[in-house]
């Protein structure tokens, strides 16, 4: 039986999230790339698409007033965002929807946003994908539902030009990010590389894109081993 927790959302005061004990928690990744958006003042829309149980609506409700609206494909993990969202009182700034981004137009008629964000599935599936039988991660962690050319080709429908797309992804598949940038007129501006252990390669990226650029991208590494330091160390950094 799937027990569902109530849980701290990481150390944001008054934040809590619901979860399911043992299988589906938010994770570090989504708390890295809430933290790296920059909100700016101009900003109106704002879009989260792969919203898992919303943690990263739930952190940029702490930077900002303005709407946010966000997808989730998945029954039961749209359920615990809606909780989650219920809970912190802020049904009246987030819009959850239980869909497939690939029919967003169905529910947004063509908006455009000041930002997206993605914290996508990492996995491509092939016949050597090792699936897992927890169908709700199966489907976070694996291209079964959306891949990478599908989310930079909705990230770039609904962004005007010197709009900005951010993405959270594995570093090894750095590669392809950049080139759907291109292709999609989303170019790589920002890469921030995170090191987890200081003798290991960087395994996570996080990237900004702004549709309509000009090539150029600065990139920069940070490690962070203690979790309980790394909370607003990308302030200056975008």
């Amino acid at each position: 039986m799937k027990q569902e927790v109530l849980n701290d959302l990481f150390d944001y005061e008054n934040l809590k999230i619901y979860q399911i004990r043992g299988n589906f928690k938010f994770s570090l990744d989504s708390i890295l790339l809430a933290e790296y958006v920059k909100v700016k003042q101009d900003t109106n829309y704002i879009l989260d698409l792969c919203s898992g149980n919303a943690p990263i609506p739930l952190i940029l409700s702490t930077k900002t007033n303005k709407k946010i609206t966000a997808f989730e494909i998945q029954p039961t993990i749209y359920e615990l965002g809606i909780k989650s969202i219920n809970f912190n009182k802020l049904d009246k700034q987030i819009t959850l929807y239980n869909a497939d981004i690939k029919d967003i137009d169905d529910y947004i008629n063509n908006q455009k946003y000041d930002i997206i964000t993605c914290n996508p599935p990492y996995f491509k599936v092939n016949e050597n994908s090792i699936i897992n039988d927890f169908s709700e991660l199966a489907i976070a962690r694996h291209e079964i539902k959306i891949d990478l050319d599908n989310i930079f080709n909705i990230a770039s429908s609904h962004l005007d030009d010197g709009k900005e797309f951010y993405l959270v992804h594995r570093a090894d598949r750095l590669d392809e990010i950049i080139n759907l940038g291109y292709t999609y007129n989303l170019n790589v501006k920002n890469i921030m590389l995170i090191k987890t252990k200081c003798d290991k390669d960087p395994t996570i990226t996080l990237v900004r894109c702004i549709k309509g650029s000009n090539k150029g991208v600065k990139i920069k590494i940070k490690s962070i081993e203690n979790l309980k330091s790394y909370q607003h160390i990308f302030e200056e950094d975008v």
